[in-house]
């Protein structure tokens, strides 16, 4: 009976020791096969690289501007003088060409002056002409007097030479010649030039009348305001019969013949613009692009944004275009032609150098110090360090060590 006891109990032992047996047998075998799975995965996530080949190409850089429209005029249309406004012959939206009269104001008092200041004039030009004859009739009377006091003069001397007069006969004659040179001599020294005195200030006179009349009639011909461009109008706030100020601001028209769309560009993207270049302008909620021109290169930089502007004009013939749309461009510039680049992934930058690794024959990649140049949208131009056709890695840089075994995968750039 004890010896069957016994029995039972070594059996259960060495079941138990089976049992524990077989779990660690399972046990290893499963953790050998997860952590060579694990091995596995981790080898395939070091060495899976996608490969370039630095090629010679041109570098390109694409240089986006955001700017808005402007129309190529707007005139502000003011009252020059106070006054009450009798018509307004302007809507919103009307079309109005150059030299069309669009308001009016009362003239009735600037025309009151008008004809004042003529009359000023006429009267000026008259008085000129009672001066000018006077002025010749007294000097015809001063010059008819001088010669016959100098002919009595003549006669009187003869006459003294033979004894036939007095002394003071003959003294008297003497001083009536003075006499009328001395009045003569009076008009003569009045003329200026050929013009006495007394007509150049008449002269004057009509001058200064016919320059009030002329202030005159511009302060009348004021009174009717006119449109100096061809445009619609895109702003009024005037009726007839309102009182105005001088200077207050009536009506706007606005040219959107042609439009004009002004750029900030840095002072690095500036040698890619030239004036009479194209660039073709995107109106987003138009969803459409119009052909513009650089018209316009500022000449200096703007100190507060430190960039320069750039104004382009773009042709609205259909009127599609209005002011204060926000107009966006690209240029596909050239940095350098014909270089030697490589994909910006493939470059890493440490410690103030910037390092490439190449693909081996062999696939093992090998860390190099290159010097790169320039900088485009997707490319880095290489200076040195690289020829033309050398494999580069383009991902998984971080994980990359020299003479480490990679699986190249192909052209990075193709996203496989």
């Amino acid at each position: 009976m004890q010896l069957t006891s016994l029995a039972k109990t070594k059996r259960r032992r060495i079941i138990i020791i089976g049992i524990i047996m077989a779990a660690g047998i399972s046990f290893v075998g499963i953790y050998h096969l997860f952590y060579q799975k694990q091995v596995q995965n981790e080898k395939k996530l070091v060495t899976a690289v996608h490969v370039v080949s630095a090629e010679k190409k041109d570098l390109l850089k694409n240089i986006s501007l955001v700017g808005q429209t402007v129309p190529k005029a707007q005139v502000d249309i003011a009252a020059k003088y106070p006054g009450k406004i009798e018509n307004v012959s302007a809507a919103l939206g009307q079309q109005v060409s150059s030299g069309q009269v669009l308001i009016r104001e009362d003239a009735d008092d600037a025309a009151l002056t008008v004809s004042v200041d003529q009359h000023a004039y006429n009267q000026a030009v008259a008085d000129a002409r009672t001066t000018q004859v006077q002025l010749n009739a007294n000097y015809d009377k001063a010059k008819a007097d001088y010669d016959k006091a100098f002919a009595t003069y003549q006669r009187n001397k003869n006459v003294y030479d033979v004894g036939g007069i007095s002394a003071d006969d003959m003294d008297t004659a003497q001083q009536q010649v003075e006499d009328a040179r001395a009045a003569l001599n009076s008009i003569e020294n009045q003329m200026d030039g050929g013009t006495a005195s007394s007509v150049t200030s008449a002269q004057e006179n009509i001058a200064k009348a016919k320059s009030s009349l002329a202030a005159a009639q511009k302060q009348k011909n004021d009174m009717y305001l006119t449109s100096s461009i061809n445009g619609t109008i895109g702003y009024r706030q005037v009726e007839a019969g309102d009182m105005v100020t001088a200077g207050q601001k009536l009506l706007s028209v606005y040219d959107n013949s042609v439009m004009y769309v002004d750029y900030q560009v840095s002072e690095q993207d500036l040698p890619a613009f030239s004036l009479g270049n194209s660039l073709s302008v995107n109106i987003e909620s138009l969803s459409n692009s119009f052909d513009g021109s650089i018209i316009y290169i500022s000449p200096t930089i703007d100190s507060s944004t430190m960039t320069y502007v750039l104004r382009v004009s773009v042709e609205n013939p259909d009127g599609l275009l209005r002011g204060g749309m926000f107009a966006h461009a690209v240029l596909k510039s050239i940095l350098r032609s014909n270089v030697i680049t490589v994909p910006k992934a493939a470059v890493i930058a440490k410690n103030g150098k910037n390092y490439v690794f190449i693909i081996n024959a062999d696939n093992t990649v090998t860390q190099k110090e290159i010097s790169v140049g320039a900088s485009g949208d997707e490319d880095e131009e290489i200076i040195s360090g690289l020829s033309d056709g050398e494999n580069v890695a383009v991902d998984n840089l971080s994980r990359l060590k020299d003479g480490m075994k990679i699986n190249p995968l192909g052209d990075g750039s193709d996203g496989q």
